[in-house]
């Protein structure tokens, strides 16, 4: 054991080694966050300040927004970093930091979907009910509980990951501190920490997409009971952004993780990666502004 030289920084294999596209990347990556802090900070603004959009729709979107911002914040800024760096290095502690942070965020966004698509169900088959249902005490408590999740989530996988022993060698495969690549750097039993992943992913993913799927069965089911052909239209309009966002979403994360050979091809899994966690936070508020009448009657009246 003392010939065993402990692992105090992981090094990070990036999206490259070509220096000339990486400047490239650098510049592609460093706009797409520009947009990505841009758009969801600006859909907080005006939500915040336009009061036809006080609704508990919107209330979720605005939290949606915040958690885009944060957790686009949690990878890029060391994706960005790194891409100018020739030694891409993150240390012990900020990889532990960025992995807690990255299944929190992840987590919550998760069920965030889910109440939202309830959200949904409610606003279009008890629409007599809707803001008695939907209060604000109500609302506030549906994002408390899918913080909730994220924290337990995240707490489980760290502290059970923080327990392992690398002993090296020390190159995580992805630009980031992804949970099954650090992982497969440890010299310690990880059959507990593949349980884990397992059960809870598997928990997570079955949990809010039976909500999501069974909210919107109801939801379909309603509207085509609807006769008037204008009044099918504006509810499937309400549904269709909230539909995108959960498709691209699940998509994403059901590759990344739903695979069985997950692990066998690394430039497959960072493509997915960049997209899951890049580029999809910065496509939610394009896709709600685009496609919602409401929000786009919103920004017009602002400007």
């Amino acid at each position: 054991m003392g010939n065993i030289t402990w692992v105090t920084e992981f090094i990070l294999t990036g999206l490259t080694e070509d220096p000339h596209l990486q400047l490239i990347l650098f510049v592609i990556f460093f706009a797409v966050y520009a947009i990505t802090l841009m758009g969801n900070v600006g859909m907080i603004v005006l939500i915040r300040t336009s009061p036809q959009l006080h609704t508990p729709m919107y209330f979720f979107l605005t939290s949606l927004s915040f958690l885009d911002t944060c957790y686009s914040t949690t990878v890029t800024p060391k994706l960005l970093s790194n891409l100018l760096k020739e030694k891409k290095i993150i240390s012990y502690g900020g990889c532990f930091t960025q992995l807690y942070f990255y299944s929190l965020l992840a987590t919550t966004e998760c069920y965030l979907l889910a109440v939202m698509a309830y959200d949904r169900y409610v606003a279009i088959c008890n629409p007599l009910l809707y803001f008695i249902t939907m209060s604000q005490r109500k609302c506030i408590q549906l994002i408390a509980i899918s913080y909730i999740a994220g924290i337990i989530n995240a707490s489980i996988h760290t502290v059970a990951a923080s327990k392992l022993s690398f002993c090296g060698p020390n190159l995580i495969k992805n630009f980031y501190c992804e949970g099954p690549p650090l992982l497969a750097l440890s010299c310690s039993d990880v059959s507990l920490n593949y349980l884990l992943v397992f059960i809870l992913v598997g928990f997570n993913l079955i949990t809010t997409s039976m909500t999501v799927l069974t909210s919107y069965a109801y939801i379909l089911v309603t509207i085509l009971k609807i006769h008037s052909a204008a009044s099918r239209k504006k509810a499937f309009s309400t549904c269709t952004s909230h539909l995108i966002v959960i498709t691209i979403f699940y998509g994403c994360l059901s590759f990344m993780y739903a695979r069985p050979s997950s692990r066998s091809n690394y430039n497959l899994d960072q493509m997915a990666s960049v997209f899951y966690v890049v580029v999809t936070p910065m496509l939610n508020p394009l896709i709600y502004s685009m496609r919602n009448q409401e929000v786009r009657l919103a920004i017009i009246q602002t400007l």
